[in-house]
């Protein structure tokens, strides 16, 4: 059961690309899309005393499923996270 943690983009962000993502990320895994959480946990980034814009960070937990595998998860929410065209 994938768990995925995203950090750095909005909550109306997350749930555009919510559902074509999770589509895709299933195909990938040959799962249903019952098996994955999306979680965006609220974030405040700190740089020299200043509360500044925080860059993309995404978490993945789950369980091993290979070298192809993880590429191929990799690049799918690398593409749609940088269609927001954030730091």
């Amino acid at each position: 059961m994938p768990h995925v943690v995203f950090r750095g983009i909005t909550t109306e962000q997350l749930k555009i690309i919510s559902k074509p993502l999770v589509e895709e990320l299933a195909d990938i895994c040959e799962c249903g899309t019952d098996n994955f959480t999306l979680e965006l946990p609220s974030s405040t980034f700190v740089f020299n005393g200043e509360e500044i814009e925080a860059f993309p960070l995404i978490e993945v937990k789950w369980f091993e499923r290979g070298q192809e595998i993880r590429d191929r998860f990799a690049k799918a929410i690398t593409t749609y996270v940088m269609d927001f065209g954030l730091p």
